[in-house]
């Protein structure tokens, strides 16, 4: 009897789950076989972010990823995927310049990448481009609150919706998000009881990374909860493992072993007979 197939995550998942009370789960991935480990273990959503710009390419900040960037990742994560939802980020300049072009670059991200659905960061300024995409059939989530494509707006990475008039903002931005149709938004760096009034304040779910427990859900960047990524270290990251300093000592045991001879084994080599090696010489 075969193996029963696990239902696949949708954006109607994302809906029924926060009519059910149920948590969603989201992670970052960017290459095959962490998005393969990942979808087997039962993740809800992958998230192609522009994260990627720092962890996987080195820059400083996510201004500098590009859409061929995120496209090429996009494949490779989607090729490892059969259950969860793959959302593709859109950089920096892919959706700034007219509604046109957003849903041009929108459209590359769904119809050569494969995503299902893409992330756009920005609240009553961007409706224009949310709508847009939703005319054209392409599913949404929202970010807002620490939105890192402006951090030179903002002065830095710091945590939005502190004053009256920040909270205010986002929590009208979320609503102005809702109505235009975004199926879930990303609350980032927001405190803890404004994340969870904008949670209950909603019909469809919050995601939350850095914004408390009050959020349908929870993302974050792979690197950080595995401690593989270390430059930065954020308060809201909890390190589920440490697979960085695991990678780091067993690299150092192959090293060591390669300069002493100790590796390969025999185990570890293929065999020549001697009559075929004889003739060699």
């Amino acid at each position: 009897m075969s193996e029963k197939k696990e239902k696949k995550f949708t954006v109607s998942s994302f809906l029924d789950s926060k009519e059910k009370g149920e948590k969603i789960t989201m992670l970052t991935a960017y290459d095959y076989t962490t998005a393969k480990l990942l979808d087997e273990a039962g993740v809800d959503s992958i998230l192609v972010g522009d994260s990627l710009g720092m962890v996987m390419l080195g820059y400083d900040s996510t201004l500098k990823v590009t859409l061929e960037d995120v496209l090429h990742h996009t494949k490779a994560v989607v090729r490892g995927c059969n259950r969860a939802l793959v959302i593709a980020d859109m950089p920096y300049l892919t959706y700034h310049i007219s509604v046109e072009e957003t849903v041009r670059n929108a459209g590359r991200l769904i119809q050569e990448g494969g995503a299902h659905a893409v992330k756009l960061e920005g609240g009553e300024e961007i409706l224009p481009m949310i709508k847009g995409l939703i005319r054209a059939q392409i599913p949404v989530l929202g970010h807002l609150g620490l939105t890192p494509q402006s951090v030179n707006m903002m002065g830095g990475y710091k945590v939005q919706g502190k004053s009256e008039e920040s909270a205010k903002k986002i929590l009208r931005d979320a609503k102005l998000l809702e109505e235009a149709g975004v199926f879930g938004i990303v609350l980032e760096c927001v405190p803890d009881r404004l994340a969870d009034y904008i949670s209950k304040s909603l019909k469809i779910p919050t995601i939350g990374i850095g914004a408390g427990a009050g959020c349908d859900g929870q993302v974050l960047v792979i690197q950080d909860m595995l401690g593989m990524y270390q430059n930065l270290a954020p308060k809201f990251v909890k390190r589920y493992k440490n697979i960085g300093e695991q990678i780091k000592a067993g690299v150092s045991e192959y090293i060591t072993e390669v300069k002493a001879g100790a590796f390969p084994q025999e185990q570890h080599t293929f065999k020549i007979s001697d009559d075929v090696l004889e003739k060699l010489y």
